[in-house]
This record gives C-alpha cells, structure tokens and sequence, in this order.
C-alpha cells in the first residue's frame, strides 16, 4: 500500500535549462521540451520530481541542464 502524504516524491523539485536547440530533433523529444515548460535556449524552469517529468527528461536530457531547486 501507497503512502500519498508529504513523503512522496513529487514534494521534490528539480529545476530544468534549456542548453541546447530542439531544431532537427524529433516530435517526441520536442514535446518532452515544451511539455516540461521550456520555451527558448537558457530557459529555466521548477518542476515537480514526478515519474512522468522524469521520462520527459530523460528522452530529452541530451538538450537539456537538470539539477535540484533550492
């Protein structure tokens, strides 16, 4: 059984920059990008530490600078 209180993982933040172009990249990899929030090069943004904003990462970590909020 799952706890949903304060010890979940999603209470976690990462924040997420933009280093790279999405020009030539795949559909998939483009919505990853724009769903994680991201608009333009050297755009940063705060997200939760959820599964679903880690595969967006993931498919796109080659574009992209990931490290803990504070």
């Amino acid at each position: 059984m799952r706890s949903w209180g304060k010890d979940t993982m999603s209470t976690k933040s990462i924040k997420v920059t933009q280093v790279k172009s999405t020009f030539g990249e795949l559909k998939r990899i483009i919505s990853s990008v724009k769903g994680l929030g991201l608009r333009r090069l050297h755009h940063s943004v705060v997200v939760q530490d959820t599964p679903e904003n880690r595969g967006m990462i993931n498919a796109a970590v080659h574009l992209l600078k990931v490290e803990e909020a504070k």
